[in-house]
C-alpha cells in the first residue's frame, strides 16, 4: 500500500475534521468526573457530531460496536463505552475519529478522573510529552523511525515502556492508511519512508507503566496490560509540512 500525499484542497478538509475532534475534546473534559458512565461520553460524542454535519469514524468500522473508545486504568486501547461508571483516581483514555467532507480526524487523550495519584498524573505526562518528542522529527526529509525511535527512547528514559503490538497509521480519507507508524524502533521496517510534504500521520504514543505485553480479552477488541498496571494514550493528527509538523487536531 502506498503513501497518499494530500493535495492543498484535501488537506483543508482534513483540518475540518480534525478540529472538529478537538472541539469533541474541549467539550468532553468537563463532563469527564466521578459517576458518568462511558456509554453516556459515547452518546454526546455522536449528538455533537450529528450536530456539526460529521459522523463518527469507527462506528462500525472492521465491526466495533460504538462510536468512541473508552479505556480505563490498565485498558491500553479498544475499551467499549458501557454503563460502568467512572470513580474518583481512574484514568481514562478516549480515542474518537471524525469523518466529515470525506475526510478523517483522528486523535486521544487521557484524562484524570478527580483526583488521580501521582503514579498516574506522572504517566500521562510522560506519554503525552512523548508524542512531542516524536514530533520533532516529523519533517521532509527525516526518516520515519526517527520518530518511532524518539518516542521509544523517551519513554524508556523515563522508566516506562511502549507498546509494540499496536501502533499508529497515516490517515486520510480512509481511517487507517499507509504507512505504519510505530512507537518503537521496528526491525522489520528499518529507518522507514522518508517524510515528504502533505503526508497526514496518526502519531499516537501507547505507554505503560509496567510490562510492554498487552492482552485481548474476549470481546475481541479489549486491550488491557498483561501486568494490569496503568496504561495512557495520546495521539494527534500531524500533517507534514516544508517547514514545522502542523498538528491538525490542536
Amino acid at each position: 500500500m502506498s503513501i497518499i500525499i494530500k493535495n492543498a484542497k484535501q488537506i483543508e478538509k482534513m483540518r475540518a475534521s480534525c478540529q472538529l475532534v478537538k472541539q469533541t475534546f474541549d467539550l468532553l473534559e468537563n463532563i469527564i468526573v466521578p459517576g458518568v458512565a462511558t456509554k453516556e461520553l459515547d452518546e454526546i460524542v455522536v449528538k455533537f457530531l450529528k450536530k456539526n454535519g460529521a459522523r463518527p469514524s469507527f462506528k462500525n468500522y472492521r465491526g466495533y460496536p460504538k462510536s468512541i473508545c473508552t479505556s480505563i486504568n490498565e485498558v491500553v486501547i479498544h475499551g467499549i463505552p458501557s454503563p460502568q461508571r467512572l470513580e474518583e483516581g481512574d484514568i481514562i483514555s478516549i480515542d474518537i475519529g471524525a469523518y466529515k467532507g470525506g475526510f478523517h480526524g483522528d486523535a486521544a487523550r487521557t484524562f484524570a478522573v478527580g483526583k488521580v495519584s501521582d503514579e498516574a498524573q506522572r504517566l500521562m505526562d510522560i506519554t503525552k510529552q512523548s508524542f512531542f518528542e516524536g514530533v520533532k522529527y516529523a519533517k521532509v526529509g527525516e526518516f520515519l523511525g526517527n520518530i518511532s525511535g524518539a518516542i521509544q527512547d523517551y519513554v524508556e528514559n523515563q522508566g516506562y515502556s511502549v507498546v509494540r503490538d499496536f501502533v499508529g497509521h497515516g490517515v486520510g480519507a480512509s481511517l487507517h492508511e499507509a504507512p505504519e507508524v510505530a512507537n518503537f524502533r521496528d526491525p522489520k521496517q528499518g529507518r522507514g519512508p522518508r517524510l515528504s510534504a502533505g503526508m497526514t500521520l496518526a502519531i499516537e504514543p501507547m505507554v505503560n507503566v509496567g510490562t510492554h505485553e498487552v492482552v485481548i480479552l474476549s470481546d475481541g477488541w479489549t486491550v488491557i496490560t498483561k501486568d494490569k498496571k496503568l496504561s495512557a494514550h495520546y495521539e494527534n493528527t500531524v500533517l507534514i509540512t516544508s517547514g514545522e509538523a502542523e498538528i491538525l487536531t490542536i
